[in-house]
Parts: C-alpha cells; structure tokens; sequence
C-alpha cells in the first residue's frame, strides 16, 4: 500500500514551538531534566560511591577511579555555584552529569557507568531525596510539637469552651485542647518515623532490573549512602516507589492535621470569637478595608492540605497498574513528591511560628464558656451524684434549667437556689459548687481529662517523649 500523506504539510499541525514536529514533541515529553535537576547531590554522590566501589572491587582502575571522583567533585562545585544547565536533549540528570564530566575526564568517564543502569540509579537518588525529606518533615513536626506544648503549659488554667457541632458543650482548658493537636502530630511523627525504616534500603546495584555479572559489594555502596543494607530483589528495587507514597501518606496525615488546627485558629481570631490575636508576621491586611487583619498563613496552609493529598492520588494513580519493572510512567513520580515536601515543609514552619508567637485571648474565651450553658452537663452529673437520680432524668431536669436560665438571660449559676428547686425539689445548695466553669473543669479528672492538674500531668509526659528540658 502506497502511503501517499503530505508528511511536509501535515507537520503544520504540531504549531508554534513544536515547529520540528513529533521529534521535538518527544524531546519534551521525554526530558525531566527540569524537575529532576534537584537530584544533583544525590546523583553525585551515588556515582561518587559507585565507583569507589568499582575501584577496590578491582572492576576499574584505582587511577581511573580517582579521577572520575575529581571530575565528580567539580561538577558539584560548579552546580553549587552556578546551577544545574538544562539541556533537554540529555534528558535527566543521570545524563546531564556524565557528559559534563566527559567534557572535564575524556573518555574514561565511560566506565562511571559500569554495573549500574539510569534505573537504579534514579531509585537511588529518588529514594535518598525522600529520606532527607522525611527528616525535614520530623523536624519540622517537632517544632510545631515543642510549640503546643509550651503553650499548653502556659494554658493550663484557662478555660474556653469545648465545641460539639461547633456547639458549646462542656468547658475545657486551652492547655487540653491544644495537647489534642500535640497527641495528632505524634502520630503523624510516627509515620513519617515508620516510612523511614522502611526506605533504608540502597537499590544502587540492581542495575536495569536483574541484576549484573559484575562482582559488586553492594554492603559498600550501602553503607557509603547512609542506608542500613541493600534492597533483596532487583526487580522490586528498580520498580518500588513505596517509599515515596509512604512519605505522600505520612504528608497527607499530617497535613490534614495541619489543616485542622489552622481552621481553629482561622474561626478563632474572626470577631465574633475574639480568642487569638494572630502574629503580625503571619497575617495580612486588605487592599481596601483597613480594619482587617487576615489569616492568610492559616487559610494557605488549609489549602495546601488539599494539594498535598492531590499529589499523593497521583503517584497512586500513576503506580497502581505498571508491571515489573521499570515503566517510563515512572519518571512523573517526582514532581509530585517535590510539590509535597515544599508544601508541607513551608505548612509546619507556618504552624510552628502561629501556635509560638499568637496572643490567646484567654478572657474573652472565658467569657464564651462562662455563655453558653457549658455547665449542664455538670449539673445531670450532680443530679445523679447527690441526688440519686436516673441520667436521663437528670438530663431532663437539666434541659429545663437551661431553659430557664435562657429565659432569664443568666447562666446556669447565675440561677437563684430558688430557681432550681422550682424545676425540682431534691436540687440544694451543694449544686453551686458544681456549675462554675472552673467547678467543671477542675471535675473532669479522669486520665486524659481536661482537669489543670491532668493537662500538667501530660505536658510533663509530653516534655519528656520530645526529650525537652524540665
């Protein structure tokens, strides 16, 4: 069959910046050497341990070894100075390191590759990334944590309602709430913790995906990268990102927790709460009201929760159906992960300054517990206590206090004995000794309550699983 296509005219289609057609379109789409330039120190250094290994396994010569390694150190001398270049046609990194150091060595620099295949190399510059990463999301989750717990310390006196439905239901102290988040954000330290055990294994030495006939001491390679042992299996190593959506699900965690406690501090500094004065650092004012004072830090940080999580759908996404082994679907695994770890780590320094260095409004909260019959759930608790009465017709006898109390426009110790016995006769004076908020909270002193004397008890705990000071 004659295959007659006007192939000159037809190239007209590509437009504008794809003017060469289908081959400058693979070019593109091929390169990552924009994003994966970030990956140079970690390339350097496992080409760097590579072929130290190459040299005493005597696969290479000690002399070519050594000056490979000069060559090596150069080009990261110069990136760190100048940059990564960005050349598409050498499409990644790997590429674009081993023909600088051809430029710099000759020939010679041919053997940097010997053993080794762009598969497990990637995995090994991929995966010592998201290890570094994953430390930076530990430390910066310990700083958000030293942050709530010094201000829980601080607060564990003063009372705030406790919310329901975003309802006023019992009186709690700031202190107990804000160790809530503390007791969130270890377990998100945990899983950042877990995921790192699990990626401290080196894929450096799987080569394409069986393995190589070369005498490698893959232990040394290991060891030389920081990483506790060699991965087992060659196709697993080459083909595993699990280690990147260990880390996505850890940042996910965590940032849906970020989001949550940058919410409260979002409904808290709006006027009609008035609980927390934002720091000036993390707060913006408008462009035509100048009254406002507006939590942009804290409404981002809500946001970035939803992109973090959105990264994490699509490394799954892109993971979920690829067979052993390596796929070039593969190479979109990073950007990602890199949009991830910026966001969470700029999300837990926000966090971190916000809880330090806000203005708790600790009267006006008061004065919000003190307002919506936070109490009531004391005085079914009394009723049941002194005077023998079934809970739920406690609850009852309670119901019409409050309604009473809202009648009147008075809280429930506001209520006169005279008041109360009306609603029900067996009610005595004892019963004030129960419905103040401070009665309420100094009450709740079960293990993990909101009692002061619990929440000291469990910002000393606290001191001491983050190794802080007394």
């Amino acid at each position: 069959m004659n295959d007659k296509r006007d192939t000159k005219n037809s190239n007209s289609m590509w437009g504008g910046r794809f003017a060469e057609g289908p081959s400058a379109i693979m070019r593109e789409i091929n390169a990552s050497i924009p994003f994966d330039k970030v990956l140079w120190r970690e390339d350097i250094a496992g080409s760097r341990a590579h072929v130290a290994m190459l040299a005493r396994q005597g696969i290479v010569s000690q002399q070519d070894a050594d000056t490979i390694d000069g060559g090596l150190q150069q080009i990261a001398a110069e990136y760190e100075r100048d940059g990564v270049p960005e050349d598409w046609d050498l499409e990644d990194i790997h590429m674009t390191v081993e023909a600088r150091l051809t430029e710099i060595i000759g020939a010679v620099a041919g053997r940097l590759h010997t053993a080794r295949s762009r598969n497990d190399q990637v995995a090994t510059d991929f995966r010592m990334w998201v290890r570094a990463a994953n430390q930076r999301a530990i430390a910066g989750i310990d700083a958000v944590l030293g942050a709530l717990v010094t201000r829980a310390e601080e607060h564990a006196d003063s009372i705030m309602p406790g919310f329901t439905h975003l309802q006023t239901a019992q009186p709690v102290t700031l202190g107990h709430h804000l160790l809530a988040y503390f007791e969130m954000l270890m377990r998100d330290r945990s899983r950042f913790a877990d995921a790192q055990g699990r990626m401290d294994e080196c894929p450096l030495g799987s080569a394409a995906l069986a393995g190589t006939g070369f005498d490698l001491d893959r232990d040394m390679t290991a060891e030389a990268l920081g990483f506790a042992q060699p991965t087992r299996n060659s196709l697993d190593a080459v083909s595993d990102r699990d280690f990147a959506l260990d880390y996505l699900t850890a940042a996910s965690q965590c940032s849906l927790h970020l989001s949550r406690l940058a919410e409260e501090f979002i409904i808290w500094a709006s006027q009609p709460f008035g609980f927390v004065k934002l720091p000036d650092t993390l707060s913006t004012g408008s462009s035509i009201m100048p009254q406002k004072r507006n939590p942009d830090a804290a409404e981002l940080v809500r946001g970035h929760a939803g992109r973090v999580i959105g990264c994490t759908t699509s490394l799954m996404v892109t993971m979920k159906g690829l067979p052993l082994a390596y796929s070039k679907d593969m190479q979109d695994d990073k950007p990602p992960v890199f949009e991830a770890a910026g966001l969470l780590d700029l999300s837990l320094a926000a966090m971190a300054g916000m809880v330090a260095d806000s203005a708790f409004q600790t009267p006006r909260m008061r004065e919000a517990a003190e307002a919506g019959h936070a109490t009531a759930t004391d005085l079914a608790d009394w009723l049941v206590r002194q005077a023998d009465i079934p809970f739920r017709e406690a609850h009852h006898i309670t119901g019409a206090a409050v309604k009473l109390a809202d009648e009147k426009g008075v809280a429930l110790d506001g209520l006169t004995i005279d008041d109360l016995k009306a609603i029900d006769a067996r009610i005595d004076e004892r019963v004030f000794d129960a419905l103040s908020v401070d009665a309420s909270v100094a009450a709740r002193a079960s293990y993990g309550g909101t009692a002061p004397v619990r929440v000291r008890q469990q910002v000393a705990a606290a001191k001491q699983r983050l190794g802080m000071e007394e």
